[in-house]
């Protein structure tokens, strides 16, 4: 059972015979198929449907000789909106089934951003006729996926500051950037940064609460590559509804590190009443929507 389906709507799926009525909903009344044949002749297939706006579940398996499809696995999926970043590309198949984990950097964060592909049989089709380049330039759109979340209060801020934020924002990407390609100064700099921030921090925990002091913030969560916890600014927020089990869910889009992105959540994990202007707290399986036409 996928711990994720229940941020879709599925929060009713108890024991594998409902689980199978779903799964052969989405192989003999799909939405999009794509089959693609790798040079050993077998037909890789990624039926997706979708049971409500922007979210669904994907079923990825091969047809045998007979042409009948041989399920190897399944995933919710959540599809965001807009261009997130657009940045070099890698991707690397999982261990043991035909999936695949993206890569990028993104100087607004920081850190190495790993991503659950969503669309593996376009990248295989496109890798198969020869338009992919491992880290080439691609148009990427994050989602995530969450178990639970929080709703927090948002944060005063002075008249001014949060175009100084933006600033400096800027400023620390170009300074990582630099960093990256060996620039001592930009690495003393960061360093600096890092230790006047850990200061300003210390001196103020004393006497206030943390989530006055961060705004927001996307951080690699546990063991597994593609979990993160991210805190953010909500800058729209829709009920939706799941057309099968009638469960409502969250769509949030939210601004972290000056990176936007879109997070659905089933309604009963979700501790708070949702507004543009509050923040979203969670824990979030990113994935992602690379378009492998954009070169």
């Amino acid at each position: 059972m996928h711990s994720y389906l229940k941020a879709i709507g599925f929060s009713d799926i108890t024991d594998k015979k409902k689980l199978d009525q779903i799964l052969k909903e989405v192989i003999h009344t799909y939405d999009e198929k794509i089959v693609v044949e790798d040079g050993k002749h077998h037909l890789f297939a990624e039926l997706s449907k979708m049971f409500g706006c922007d979210f669904g579940i994907t079923v990825c398996g091969e047809y045998d000789e007979n042409n009948e499809f041989q399920m190897e696995y399944y995933f919710p999926y959540f599809r965001g909106t807009g261009i997130t970043l657009r940045e070099q590309v890698s991707i690397e198949k999982h261990a043991g089934k035909e999936s695949f984990a993206g890569a990028c950097d993104d100087m607004r964060i920081g850190v190495t951003i790993i991503f659950y592909l969503q669309n593996a049989g376009e990248y295989l089709t496109q890798r198969g006729r020869g338009n992919f380049a491992s880290g080439g330039m691609y148009n990427v759109t994050l989602s995530g996926l969450a178990k639970k979340g929080t709703i927090l209060l948002p944060v005063w801020k002075q008249e001014g500051q949060e175009s100084q934020s933006r600033i400096d924002a800027a400023n620390r990407g170009r300074l990582i950037a630099a960093a990256k390609n060996g620039d001592e100064e930009a690495m003393e700099s960061l360093t600096i940064e890092d230790m006047d921030t850990y200061a300003m921090i210390s001196g103020r925990i004393e006497n206030e609460d943390i989530y006055s002091i961060v705004d927001t913030y996307f951080m690699p969560y546990g063991m597994e590559c593609d979990l993160y916890s991210v805190m953010g600014e909500i800058l729209e927020c829709s009920k939706m509804r799941n057309q099968r089990t009638e469960e409502t869910v969250w769509e949030l889009r939210i601004a972290c590190n000056d990176v936007e992105l879109d997070i659905c959540i089933n309604e009963n994990d979700l501790m708070g009443i949702p507004e543009v202007g509050r923040r979203f707290k969670g824990i979030v399986w990113l994935q992602g929507y690379v378009e492998f036409d954009m070169m």
